[in-house]
């Protein structure tokens, strides 16, 4: 009887332990991920202003041209005034795991920022900095920016779509229309849904309506935050 007790004991005190492993292996997963990831990614973005800036002025002078962007290298930074006046994250090459750790991944062999095409882009809506948290929140004219060493692509969100994971027309050069040729610059942002779910994906569909060189810069009304926009962010 003394036996049974103590291993009823053992289970227990194994349970607990387990249950705790758990928790924490959760707190980390759903919330230190976040702070790690919100704190690299903003060096991130620190470190590509100022490479704008210095590159920018050596291609002014040495006519140096922009080269190839190497897998999980950041080249851009995207700013979405719905999501708040300081929100700016790094994309990267490629929307690997690795990759999306650090921010925002483009889709390998995708138009770049600004051309003719489709600028397809992923993240995570929950950890690793969740940069797309709140893509559900987007409204059609919302502005998406994405600044590159040449400039500014401003895009205005056009429609949503929800499709299953292996619906990968939505990436396509015109976009759900496999094989047509495009003839406008356009931007996708895909991302995991519902939240805390891979099982389908939350598209967002938008339109470039201008560009900008670095040395006009964005307008002032092009980074306002639209009207409403703390409050959904805070619901």
């Amino acid at each position: 009887m003394r036996a049974v007790r103590w291993g009823i004991g053992t289970l227990g005190e194994v349970l607990v332990t387990v249950g705790a492993v758990l928790l924490l292996f959760v707190v980390w997963q759903l919330f230190w991920t976040d702070v790690e990831a919100n704190r690299a990614q903003s060096s991130t973005v620190t470190t590509l202003e100022r490479n704008f800036a210095s590159q920018a002025e050596e291609s002014r002078t040495q006519g140096v041209q922009p080269s190839a962007v190497r897998m999980g290298k950041a080249f851009a930074i995207l700013r979405i005034p719905r999501f708040g006046a300081d929100y700016a994250r790094p994309v990267f090459e490629g929307t690997d795991h690795d990759t999306l750790t650090k921010g925002v991944g483009h889709y390998v062999g995708t138009a770049k920022p600004g051309e003719v095409g489709n600028f397809a882009i992923a993240g995570h809506r929950t950890t690793y900095g969740r940069p797309f948290s709140d893509i559900d929140r987007l409204r059609e004219g919302d502005k998406v920016i994405v600044e590159t060493r040449n400039g500014f692509s401003v895009y205005a969100v056009v429609r949503h779509e929800i499709v299953p994971p292996t619906h990968t027309q939505t990436i396509a050069p015109v976009p759900d229309q496999p094989g047509a040729t495009p003839i406008a610059s356009l931007l996708t942002m895909t991302a995991c849904h519902p939240k805390y779910s891979a099982a389908r994906r939350y598209v967002v569909f938008a339109a470039l309506v201008k560009t900008y060189t670095r040395a006009q810069g964005v307008p002032p009304g092009d980074l306002v935050v639209p009207a409403g926009a703390s409050a959904a962010r805070a619901a």
